[in-house]
C-alpha cells in the first residue's frame, strides 16, 4: 500500500509548495520551548533528509506537547513523502482530533484517500466494492477542501490539481470548472490542465462555454485543435469540426485517428466534394495498417455508398464483416451498399442466415450466442428486402421482431405500418397506427401513415380530418402541409391540394420539399407547364436534385415531347443516383418514345430486375418486349405488372396487351 503514496506527489502541475512550520500550541510552560525546540528540529532534519531523525524529533516534540495538533500534522506529511500510507493516515487523524479544521493534516488525508482511489480506478472493483470507491472518493474530497479553505489561487497547486480531478470523477463538474480555468491560467505548463478543463465543460453540458474557452486557447496552444474539434461534433458543427480536424493534421498528418475523426466530420457535412475527401482519407487510413481500421472501414464504405459506388461500399463492408463477424455494423454497410443497386434478393440471402444464429439471443432475457450483436439494426434492412421483393408476410414478420426489441421506437412502428399497407392490410396499419400514435402524439409520420391506411380502406375523409389537424399542429412543419396536399391529391381533392401547397410555398418560400409536390400536384392535373415550372424552381435552388430531374425527363418523355431534352435530364439524375430502378425506367421510356429500342431494353431490363413489384415499370418493359417481337417476354413481364403493386395502371388495357400477344404468339 505504500506505493499508492507515489501518486500524490506525481501530479503533473510544475510548481511544489514548501511545507510551512506551526508553532505548537500551549502546553506546560516548561516544555513548550523543548517541543518546539525538537519541532524545529525534525523539520530541519527532515529538509537534510535525515528521515529517521526527523521522525524521532516529532515524536519527542508530540510527547512533551501532545495537544499540539501541528506536530503529528508534520509528521504526517513526513511519512506521506515517505509513502508510509498507514503511518501517515494515523498520525494524521491523531492531528484531526486535536484540532479537525488543521490543514496538513486535512491535506495528508486528502492525498492519501485520493491515491487509493486513484488505484481503485486503475483496478476496476467488483460491484459489492464499487461503494467502498465511492466512499474513498468521497473522504479523499471532503479533507481537500478543508485544506484548502480559503480564496481558490492561493493553495498548493498540486493539492487543487488533485482536488480537481476527484470533482471530475465524482461529477462535481461546476466545482471543477473554476478550479481549473484558474490553475490554467497559472500553471501554463501543465499540460494535463487543459483538457481536463475541457473535460469538465462537457461534463456540466455547457459545452458552448467549452468551444469558447477552446476557441480562444487553441491558437496559442494546437494540442487542443482535437479536443476543440470534438466539441464541435457535440454540437453537430460538422464543417466547424472538419476545419479543425484539418488543421491539427497538419501538425500531425500521420495520426490515422484523427484522420478518421476529420472523414467522419466530412461526412457529415455532405456534398460530393466532401465525400470525395473524406473517402481519400479513409483509403490513406485502411491502407496504413494491416489489417486495416474496422471503423475507417465501415466509413469507406458508407463514403462509396454516398458517392454511388456502390460496388466499391459493398467490398468495404465485406471486409468489415471478414475482419469482426462477431459486430452487426458491416453487415449493416453490405445491407444499404445492396439497398442502393436494389440487390434485395442479395440482402436476403446475407442478412437472414445472421440474423437466425443471433436471434435468439437477441429475445429479452435470453441467453445463449453473443448478446452484443445487435440484430435490432438489421431486422429492418431484412425487412425492407423482404418488402421490394414482394413477400409481405415475411417483412412484416420481420419488423415484428424489430419492435419487439424496440416496442417504442415510432421508426420501427412506421416500418410495420407501411409493410402492413404494403400487403394491403390495412385495418392491421390502422390499429398499429393508432397504437404508435397514442405513444407518440406528436410524431408526424406516424399520422401521415394513419391517414394513408385509411384512404386505402376507403375512409379518405377520415385520413383527410386526420391530417388537417396535424397541420394546425404542426404549422410549422413544411412536411405536415406536404403531407396533406398528398391526400388531397390520392383523394381526387387536386384543387385543395394546390391551395394548401401554394398557402405554405407563401409561408416557407425556400422549401423544395414543398415546390416538387406542387410540381406532383399539377402534373397529376394534367397542368404540364406549371409543373415543368415547379420542378425548375426546385433546380434553380438545388441543380444535382436527382428527383426533379428524374420528374422532369419522365413528364417530356410520357408526352412524346423533347426527347432529347428528356434524355438529358434523365442521364444526369442517374450520374448521381446510378443504380435507382425508377431513374432507369424513366430514361428506358425516353428511348423507347425515342424509337430506340436497344437502348430502351437495356435500361428497363435492369429497371425490371430491380423493382419487379412496381406495376408501371414491369408495364414498360413489356411494351418494348413486344415491339422488339419477344412476345413471351413482353407476356411475363405484363403478367407480373398485373401481380405487383397496382399502382398507377391500367389492368383492363393490359389484360387486353397479353391477350393481343397471345393471339400474335400462335399465329407464328
Amino acid at each position: 500500500m505504500q506505493s499508492l503514496l507515489v501518486a500524490a506527489f506525481c501530479v503533473s502541475v510544475p510548481l511544489a509548495a514548501a511545507a510551512q512550520s506551526r508553532v505548537p500550541s500551549a502546553a506546560a510552560p516548561d516544555k513548550i520551548g523543548e517541543a518546539y525546540a525538537q519541532f524545529l528540529l525534525g523539520h530541519r532534519l527532515a529538509e537534510n533528509d535525515d528521515a529517521a531523525g526527523a521522525v524521532a524529533a516529532y515524536k519527542r516534540a508530540m510527547e512533551l506537547d501532545p495537544h499540539a495538533a501541528d506536530i503529528p500534522a508534520e509528521l504526517a506529511g513526513l511519512y506521506l513523502r515517505q509513502n508510509k500510507t498507514q503511518d501517515a493516515i494515523s498520525t494524521a487523524e491523531q492531528a484531526l482530533k486535536i484540532e479537525p479544521a488543521n490543514r496538513e493534516a486535512n491535506r495528508v488525508l486528502g492525498l492519501v484517500y485520493a491515491a487509493l482511489a486513484d488505484a481503485s480506478q486503475q483496478n476496476p472493483p467488483r460491484a459489492r466494492s464499487s461503494a467502498r470507491s465511492d466512499d474513498t472518493v468521497a473522504k479523499a474530497i471532503h479533507y481537500l477542501e478543508v485544506a484548502i479553505d480559503h480564496p481558490v489561487g492561493e493553495a498548493d497547486p498540486n493539492v487543487r490539481a488533485t482536488l480537481s480531478r476527484l470533482y471530475l470523477r465524482s461529477g462535481a463538474y461546476d466545482k471543477a470548472i473554476p478550479m481549473l480555468a484558474d490553475l490554467v491560467a497559472q500553471e501554463s505548463g501543465w499540460q494535463d490542465g487543459p483538457l481536463l478543463l475541457a473535460e469538465a465543460y462537457a461534463g456540466a453540458g455547457r459545452v458552448p462555454d467549452g468551444i469558447a474557452w477552446l476557441e480562444q486557447h487553441a491558437t496559442n496552444d494546437p494540442r487542443l485543435l482535437p479536443t476543440l474539434g470534438d466539441f464541435y461534433e457535440r454540437e453537430r458543427r460538422w464543417a466547424d469540426a472538419a476545419k479543425t480536424y484539418a488543421s491539427a493534421l497538419q501538425r500531425t498528418p500521420r495520426n490515422n485517428a484523427l484522420k478518421t475523426r476529420y472523414a467522419s466530420a466530412l461526412l457529415n457535412v455532405g456534398g460530393r466534394d466532401n465525400l470525395g475527401q473524406a473517402r481519400d482519407a479513409l483509403t490513406e487510413v485502411v491502407a496504413a495498417r494491416t489489417p486495416p481500421d474496422t471503423q475507417a472501414l465501415y466509413l469507406l464504405s458508407q463514403a462509396n455508398r454516398r458517392l454511388g459506388d456502390s460496388p466499391a461500399a459493398e467490398a468495404a463492408a465485406r471486409r468489415v464483416i471478414a475482419q469482426n463477424n462477431a459486430s452487426p455494423w458491416g453487415y449493416y454497410a453490405l445491407a444499404e451498399a445492396l439497398e442502393v443497386r436494389h440487390a434485395y434478393q442479395t440482402v436476403v440471402d446475407d442478412l437472414a442466415p445472421v440474423i437466425a444464429e443471433h436471434r435468439r439471443s437477441a429475445s429479452p432475457g435470453a441467453g445463449g450466442a453473443d448478446e452484443s450483436f445487435d440484430v435490432g439494426l438489421l431486422l429492418p434492412h431484412l425487412g425492407f428486402a423482404y418488402q421490394e421483393l414482394g413477400q409481405y408476410d415475411k417483412a412484416i414478420a420481420s419488423f415484428e421482431d424489430a419492435r419487439r426489441l424496440a416496442p417504442k421506437d415510432p421508426a420501427v412502428a412506421g416500418y410495420l405500418i407501411e409493410a402492413n399497407i404494403a400487403a394491403k392490410k390495412y385495418g392491421a396499419a390502422i390499429d398499429l397506427a393508432r397504437a404508435a400514435l397514442a405513444d407518440h402524439p406528436d410524431d408526424l409520420g406516424l399520422s401521415r401513415l394513419q391517414a394513408q391506411a385509411l384512404r386505402q380502406s376507403g375512409k379518405a375523409d377520415q385520413g383527410i380530418a386526420l391530417l388537417e389537424g396535424v397541420v394546425k399542429k404542426h404549422a410549422d412543419e413544411p412536411m405536415a402541409y406536404v403531407a396533406l396536399a398528398q391526400l388531397y391529391s390520392d383523394a381526387a381533392r387536386g384543387a385543395q391540394a394546390v391551395k394548401v401547397l401554394q398557402d405554405a410555398q407563401a409561408k416557407f418560400p425556400t422549401d423544395n420539399a414543398i415546390a416538387f409536390e406542387l410540381g406532383s400536384v399539377f402534373d397529376k392535373q394534367k397542368k404540364f407547364a406549371e409543373a415543368e415550372a415547379s420542378f425548375r424552381q426546385v433546380l434553380a435552388r438545388e441543380p444535382d436534385n436527382a428527383a426533379a430531374l428524374n420528374y422532369i425527363g419522365y413528364m417530356l418523355a410520357e408526352r412524346g415531347e423533347r426527347l432529347d431534352e428528356s434524355v438529358n435530364y434523365l442521364k444526369k439524375a442517374l450520374q448521381i443516383d446510378p443504380d435507382n430502378g425508377s431513374y432507369l425506367d424513366s430514361l428506358g421510356w425516353a428511348y423507347f418514345k425515342s424509337d430506340k429500342l436497344d437502348l430502351a431494353e437495356d435500361n428497363l431490363r435492369r429497371a425490371a430486375d430491380q423493382l419487379r413489384m412496381n406495376s408501371v415499370i414491369q408495364e414498360h418493359y413489356g411494351e418494348v418486349l413486344f415491339k422488339l417481337g419477344r412476345l413471351d417476354e413482353a407476356i411475363a413481364a405484363w403478367t407480373r405488372a398485373l401481380a405487383g403493386d397496382g399502382a398507377d395502371i391500367d389492368r383492363a388495357d393490359i389484360d387486353k396487351k397479353i391477350r393481343a400477344a397471345k393471339q400474335k404468339l400462335n399465329k407464328k
